[in-house]
């Protein structure tokens, strides 16, 4: 070991004290909370996630040998959101959103997610491939009759235009659905490979089916960290049982250098549930992957 003590380590993501985002990938919390999971908190999963990091800031890493300093990244901070107005709240995100090149968003609920796909597919001009993890489709036209709430980002953003669901995987999906929401998700042309079967088929196999799918074009990485198994991430607000492991995640991401991701997501930690820090690291983690995936 080496370098300060974890717990001197200065408040950004992994340490990072850079703030602007010129010529930077930007990382920044959206803390928001509307309230539509069956447990609430994520409103303070950028905060946890940003504590987590402390622990990956200790030179490179094996496999990449990437040192976090010698990367070009800025955490900027939270982005403003407007208290109970979610409106507001969600044309706030998109405008903030949508003057950075490349953003790596620590949630907040799932529901971020549509303004961000909103500022990105307007940038680039057109619909993004998408690769969703998860254990819930996020497909429903409402969320317990919220229309914006974090079970309907999905329905939005194909009705939208702001992704291409014929280059859009999700992986991990488990929980219970109605049978209409699965079928018109099938129907609009989403691959879904289930947890049993990306637990069935091996990381490498995913891999090589999120290429296919998501191809040579710009596409997007929302991660809800409820992909992961309760055992590896109980700090959330909807947990489901026989999710992915994290050394399956990390495998996973791994295998996909080259794929044009333009930004991404990681969503719904919940810290007042979470045990020894495990989710908000793994949600760091997962960042980290990302950050440092081969181009």
């Amino acid at each position: 070991m080496a370098g300060p003590p974890t717990y001197a380590i200065p408040p950004g993501f992994m340490g990072i004290s850079r703030r602007d985002a010129e010529g930077a990938t930007a990382i920044a919390g959206i803390p928001l909370d509307i309230g539509t999971t069956n447990r609430a908190g994520s409103r303070d999963g950028p905060r946890a996630i940003r504590a987590a990091s402390r622990m990956l800031v200790d030179g490179a890493h094996p496999g990449s040998w990437l040192d976090p300093a010698t990367l070009p990244l800025a955490d900027i901070g939270d982005l403003a959101v407007a208290l109970g107005d979610l409106p507001a709240s969600l044309a706030l995100i998109e405008q903030q959103a949508g003057c950075l090149d490349h953003l790596v968003a620590l949630g907040g609920e799932h529901g971020v997610t549509l303004p961000l796909l909103r500022a990105l597919a307007r940038r680039l001009g057109g619909p993004l491939g998408l690769l969703h993890m998860d254990a819930h489709v996020d497909t429903w036209p409402d969320s317990f009759g919220q229309t914006y709430g974090h079970g309907s980002v999905f329905w939005h953003a194909i009705r939208e235009g702001l992704v291409d669901p014929r280059r859009m995987i999700q992986v991990g999906i488990r929980s219970p659905v109605q049978r209409e929401v699965w079928d018109w998700t099938l129907a609009q042309g989403v691959t879904v490979i289930t947890a049993i079967e990306a637990h069935e088929a091996g990381p490498a196999a995913v891999a090589s089916r999120v290429r296919e799918v998501l191809g040579s074009a710009p596409a997007y990485l929302s991660f809800d960290i409820d992909v992961l198994d309760p055992a590896f991430a109980p700090g959330t607000g909807t947990p489901e049982a026989g999710g992915l492991a994290t050394w399956q995640v990390q495998s996973l991401l791994r295998k996909l250098g080259g794929v044009r991701f333009r930004g991404m997501d990681v969503v719904e930690v919940a810290p007042a549930y979470d045990q020894a820090e495990i989710t908000a690291l793994a949600a760091a983690t997962v960042v980290w992957e990302y950050l440092c995936r081969p181009t």
